[in-house]
């Protein structure tokens, strides 16, 4: 697997969710799940005061942005450049410019350091969930949504399902 970075692009005012959206479904449709792996609008709790009445809400922390970890390469650019509502990457020029392990510090996104001992191709039992005593082999392992994509046998045919590193145990 290559190397994902997370990288902010820009867009129209108000249309933050709508790209985050777009590019989601653009991801299903093209089979980027490897590519692009998440599509963030950052959220954070404020108090507002209205009329005398303190209300919790969640407010956009950048508004005009969306994060995404991606892998760069022309397909990616290309399929994120070309979303509506997006105006662009940002960084110097046209060239995307990931951020730095300070400034993803600082938005609270965190490098993942999640140690786990199974790999692909391993049995592993469900051991809770909806999916719990089920086996399956671990087809993919993505380590930022810590989930593992197991092959189930239903109805006769594989079907890829996506468990939490916490629900499965190694056979």
């Amino acid at each position: 697997m290559s190397k994902t970075n997370w990288y902010v692009v820009h867009t129209y005012s108000g249309y933050e969710n709508k790209v985050k959206a777009n590019i989601e479904k653009t991801i299903e449709n093209r089979k980027l799940q490897d590519q692009i792996l998440e599509v963030s609008v950052p959220l954070q709790d404020v108090i507002e005061v209205k009329n005398g009445v303190k209300k919790k809400v969640q407010k956009k922390m950048f508004p005009g942005y969306v994060l995404l970890n991606m892998e760069m390469n022309d397909d990616t650019w290309y399929v994120v450049r070309n979303t509506r509502g997006v105006t662009g990457f940002v960084g110097p020029g046209s060239k995307p410019v990931p951020l730095t392990e300070i400034e993803m510090k600082s938005m609270g996104i965190k490098k993942d350091d999640v140690v786990i001992d199974f790999e692909i191709g391993d049995m592993v039992e469900v051991i809770s969930g909806v999916w719990e005593n089920t086996t399956g082999i671990i087809k993919q392992i993505n380590t930022h949504k810590q989930i593992v994509t197991i092959s189930v046998d239903m109805f006769g045919r594989e079907t890829p399902v996506e468990i939490s590193f916490t629900d499965i145990k190694k056979m």
